[in-house]
């Protein structure tokens, strides 16, 4: 009886120290080893599930080739801002130029019609000095867009015919211009100047 009495008492001694002191190897608790093999399997991406550079590429480039209807919208709706937009810019600049020019041929206009009251009184006439001078005058505003208008016998047109003096005939059944006291100018599509004439109208 007391031999077993002896053996129940005696304490119970566990080693739970990590390194084995005989080996110098690390002890793994039971069940730890296989719990941690486990979490690492775990933790390993799927191969199926893994994204390679040539996927998102590929991805990409297929992105590019077909691209959806809103890509569509916004490419038209750019482009076709950028087309008015060049249109707008043109424009201006036309603009801009004629009214440049305008600036420095209406300068000019007096001395066309220096020009214009020489030649009805025959001072242009021939190869006079001054009848070349006039040519060449006449000739290099013609080329900045510099359009004469105004001859007798055309219809009257109020929005490029001034005015100045209304004589009734029996000669036309319209407004006429009947003389010119003016010329009139017109650059390029802009009217620089109405022409002052003379206007016959129809008798009653």
């Amino acid at each position: 009886m007391t031999d077993e009495n002896q053996d129940h008492d005696e304490p119970i001694i566990r080693d739970k120290r990590r390194i084995d002191p005989e080996t110098g190897a690390v002890r793994h608790p039971e069940g730890e080893g296989e719990a941690e093999a486990t979490d690492a399997a775990s933790a390993e991406p799927d191969d199926e599930d893994v994204l390679t550079v040539d996927d998102i590429l590929n991805a990409a480039q297929a992105e590019v080739q077909e691209p959806s209807d809103e890509h569509l919208a916004d490419l038209k709706r750019v482009t076709a801002e950028y087309a008015n937009y060049r249109k707008r810019t043109e424009a201006n600049r036309e603009v801009e130029r004629e009214r440049a020019v305008g600036a420095a041929v209406s300068v000019l206009l007096p001395v066309l019609d220096d020009l214009d009251r020489a030649e009805k009184h025959g001072d242009l006439e021939g190869d006079a000095p001054f009848a070349t001078i006039a040519a060449k005058l006449r000739a290099a505003v013609e080329k900045l867009g510099l359009t004469p208008f105004g001859e007798v016998g055309e219809p009257f047109d109020p929005t490029r015919h001034e005015a100045i003096f209304q004589q009734p005939s029996d000669e036309v059944d319209t407004d006429t211009v009947g003389d010119v006291v003016e010329t009139g100018y017109l650059l390029g599509g802009t009217l620089l100047r109405a022409a002052k004439v003379v206007v016959k109208t129809p008798q009653e």
